[in-house]
């Protein structure tokens, strides 16, 4: 199954733009659309795993012990994708891009990577 993502309110919003302008057919949902201002870290994961959707977050500081929290209250999430701040915006659509053209859904099931990779 192809991936889907969910950007939180940490997110800058030129990667969602960035990957719907390179790769139309790209399923992903912007904070806005989720009405994810606000919200607070354990809401915004349940939404991604009642929606079946990739996180992509920039909330380095507090999302991988939430991320931990909310595995250990429940049973699954389709994975988190972090992505820092000071990564320049087009490679953050390029990884992101990358990880949608070449992996499947579950390859990300309960796991929480940090983008790029290679850093």
């Amino acid at each position: 199954m192809k991936i889907t993502y969910l950007a939180d309110a940490s997110l800058h919003h030129g990667i969602v733009l960035g990957l719907r302008l390179r790769e139309p057919a790209i399923d992903i949902l912007s904070a806005n659309e989720a009405k994810l201002e606000g919200v607070d870290d354990q809401q915004v994961l349940a939404t991604g795993a009642r929606l079946d959707r990739v996180l992509i977050t920039s909330d380095r500081k507090t999302m991988p012990e939430e991320f931990g929290i909310f595995m250990a209250r429940n049973t699954t999430s389709p994975g988190v994708f972090l992505i820092s701040q000071k990564v320049p915006v087009a490679t953050g659509i390029e990884e992101l891009l990358l990880v949608w053209a070449v992996s499947d859904a579950a390859e990300w099931r309960d796991r929480i990577c940090s983008i790029p990779f290679s850093s």
